[in-house]
């Protein structure tokens, strides 16, 4: 029997039963960002500023190891859903095996790794300054401990996305990051640790994580899971779709992962303390705003693939068109906050005591209007990536992203002689806007998608 299909003036509540916790989950990501920019720049006898660059490549480094991986999570999620939508009970239970085996394999290689890995990340990402690179050094070595439970819980969130489940990663996320906040305060403050103890919070946190997940999804889907044998689960079919789809995603978040680094390592080669700093703090607002929009990326995500699965074409446009208008909303929401309050907001994330506060503000006057576009900008990207990710259309999300990437540097290299700073968050902001028309053209103004929804 397939899963109750949504009535359509129900499709509202649809999204937003998805979207919601999602957006919660979501947004305790860039707050744990917020309290661990606020805790670096408090550790005691360091500057402020200082800390926080170094804390800003630290975590650099980590998201390029994790966002590559984050294939693991999209490509689970979109066949999931599309098992679920056609209640396909032994598909989706083969395919939380396969999330799990695929994370703890590529979360093993990673931490086995960690020498070559760290190391070049510390080249290639130095600032020059010998005490900052011994920071972000104890930061990368006392982290990678946390890197195969962060990737396991990428598989087990794609899991319950596409099992239409978003409470459980919600309540998940806010056990680990409250864990993460009130550790790295334990050991970096009282501790004295600095920003080895916000590491070793991260590590404390996310294993818990991993605990609770397993121990939810036994209780609560044991009865929904049909018994499969190992030979299911690696069947060489099967395992090949996955990784077809994957390593189009791999590619993708690759590009998306040296865009990010790439901003990082450009506002460190400025060679101003100052900007590498406000340019942290800035892309972090960005953060909080896209971890909003997210919520509804992750939204169109589940219930393209459950649409695409129950073969309904009418409730899956339906639910394109109101997950674009909802991100719109979204980001209008964010352009007004930011004009009323940048100010303020900034002010939080530095200690007024200890960092010269006035002159951060100052630099970051004159930089905030990109911060103000790229809600505008940025809107219909995020639903673009749900909507392919749903549809399992992993060779547009690739194609767009690496047409989208050459625009980036060709910005960022290209003016950044010219315009400074300004050619930094330029290239951002175009990157971000073209994907998402690229993949609004690439799939023929969606009417591939459609299609897939409408076939016998």
């Amino acid at each position: 029997m397939l899963p109750l299909q949504p009535k359509r003036e129900n499709m509202n509540r649809e999204i937003l039963r998805i979207a919601i916790p999602n957006i919660i989950s979501n947004i305790t990501v860039p707050l744990m960002g917020i309290a661990s920019t606020f805790i670096a720049g408090r550790v005691a006898g360091a500057d402020g500023a200082t800390t926080i660059g170094a804390l800003s490549i630290g975590v650099a480094i980590f998201n390029f190891i994790y966002w590559n991986c984050s294939f693991i999570r999209m490509g689970t999620s979109g066949l999931t859903a599309q098992a679920y939508g056609a209640d396909d009970r032994r598909e989706y239970s083969l395919m939380l095996w396969r999330a799990v085996c695929v994370a703890l394999a590529v979360g093993v290689l990673a931490f086995a790794l960690q020498w070559p890995i760290g190391e070049f990340s510390l080249w290639f990402m130095s600032t020059g300054d010998a005490d900052s690179r011994a920071m972000i050094s104890d930061y990368f070595y006392t982290r990678i401990w946390a890197v195969p439970a962060g990737i396991l819980l990428f598989g087990f969130n794609g899991w319950l996305t596409g099992m239409q489940n978003a409470v459980v990663p919600m309540c998940v996320a806010i056990f680990v990051n409250i864990l993460h906040v009130g550790f790295s305060y334990l050991f970096s403050i009282v501790g004295s640790w600095g920003l080895s103890g916000i590491a070793l919070a991260s590590v404390v946190a996310q294993w818990s994580g991993v605990v609770v997940m397993v121990v939810i999804i036994s209780l609560l889907y044991r009865h929904r899971l049909v018994k499969v044998s190992l030979r299911e689960v690696v069947d060489m079919s099967a395992m090949r779709r996955f990784f077809q789809i994957n390593s189009d995603i791999i590619i993708r978040t690759f590009c998306l992962v040296a865009v990010y680094t790439f901003f990082t390592k450009a506002s460190a080669d400025m060679g101003d303390k100052n900007i590498l700093a406000v340019n942290t703090i800035l892309l972090q607002l960005f953060t909080l705003f896209s971890y909003m929009n997210d919520g509804f990326a992750y939204a169109a995500e589940a219930l393209t693939g459950r649409f695409i699965g129950a073969r309904d074409g009418v409730s899956l446009r339906r639910c394109v068109k109101l997950c674009v208008v909802w991100c719109f909303v979204v980001s209008f929401l964010y352009v007004g906050v930011y004009v009323g309050w940048w100010r303020d907001i900034f002010t939080l994330l530095v200690d007024s005591e200890t960092s010269n506060v006035d002159e951060l503000i100052a630099v970051a006057g004159e930089y905030i209007g990109w911060i103000i576009a790229i809600p505008i900008a940025c809107a219909l990207p995020f639903v673009m990536d749900g909507i392919m990710v749903g549809a399992t259309r992993s060779r547009i999300m690739r194609d767009s992203m690496v047409l989208s990437t050459i625009v980036y540097f060709a910005i960022l290299y290209g003016l950044g002689w010219l315009i400074g700073n300004n050619a930094i968050w330029m290239a951002f902001t175009t990157f971000m806007f073209v994907r998402g028309v690229f993949q609004f053209f690439m799939s023929h103004r969606l009417k591939d998608i459609y299609a897939e929804a409408e076939r016998p």
